[in-house]
C-alpha cells in the first residue's frame, strides 16, 4: 500500500483513522436502522440520534486532523522542517536539490529530462538526487520526508538544513530562480 493519496481510515494517518472509522460505522447503524424501521429517520430514538450526531462530529473532526497535518502555507510549497533529514547518500558541503516522485507519474517523467540536466550542467555546484517514492523500498523516506503529492522537490542548504519545499512540476528555470532568491548562485559549466 502507498502511503500517497491515502485514505485516513485507512491507516495513512494515526489521529484521524480511528475517529473517521467511527464516524463511519455510526453513520451506517443509522442507515440500517433506519430502513429497518421502514418509516426513515423521524422515528429514531433520542440514543441514536445523539449516536448519529457524534458519529458525524468523529468524522468531521477527523477529516479537520487529517487536514491539519498536511496543511501548506501556500499551494504548491510547504513550510521548511527545520531540520536535516538523510538520504541514502548526500554530498558533504553541497546544497542539495532532492525530487521524491515516481517513474510512472507524469510530471515526474516530464521533470526527469530537467533533473538530469541539472546533475551535468551543474556537477559539484549543487548536488541533484531522485527518489523514487513509489517503491517500496522508499516507502519510510517519503513518510520521513512528508511527502502528500508528488513530485515533491525539497532545497537543501550546504548544511543539509531544508531551505523550501514545492509541490507539482518545477521547471528548469524555476528551479535555479529559487536556488537565486534562496542565496544560492551557480555558474553552468
Amino acid at each position: 500500500m502507498t502511503i500517497l493519496a491515502q485514505c485516513p481510515c485507512s491507516g495513512g494517518d494515526a489521529g484521524a483513522g480511528p475517529l473517521v472509522l467511527f464516524g463511519l460505522v455510526a453513520c451506517a447503524v443509522w442507515l440500517v436502522y433506519g430502513i429497518a424501521r421502514k418509516d426513515g429517520v423521524s422515528c429514531l430514538s433520542k440514543v441514536w440520534k445523539i449516536a448519529i450526531v457524534v458519529g458525524l462530529v468523529a468524522v468531521l473532526a477527523g477529516v479537520v486532523v487529517s487536514q491539519q497535518r498536511g496543511s501548506s502555507p501556500a499551494a504548491g510549497e510547504t513550510a521548511p522542517s527545520g531540520g536535516a533529514v538523510e538520504t541514502r547518500r548526500t554530498v558533504a558541503g553541497l546544497p542539495r536539490l532532492l525530487d521524491l516522485g515516481s517513474v510512472s507519474c507524469i510530471p515526474c517523467k516530464r521533470m526527469a529530462p530537467i533533473l538530469e540536466e541539472l546533475k551535468r550542467e551543474y556537477a559539484g555546484r549543487f548536488d541533484v538526487e531522485f527518489i523514487d517514492v513509489g517503491l517500496r523500498e522508499n516507502q519510510d523516506l517519503a513518510r520521513r520526508y512528508g511527502i502528500r503529492l508528488i513530485p515533491t522537490q525539497i532545497f537543501f542548504d550546504a548544511e543539509g538544513n531544508e531551505l523550501w519545499r514545492h509541490e507539482g512540476f518545477l521547471g528548469k528555470d524555476e528551479i535555479l530562480a529559487r536556488w537565486r532568491e534562496l542565496g544560492v548562485t551557480f555558474k553552468a559549466r
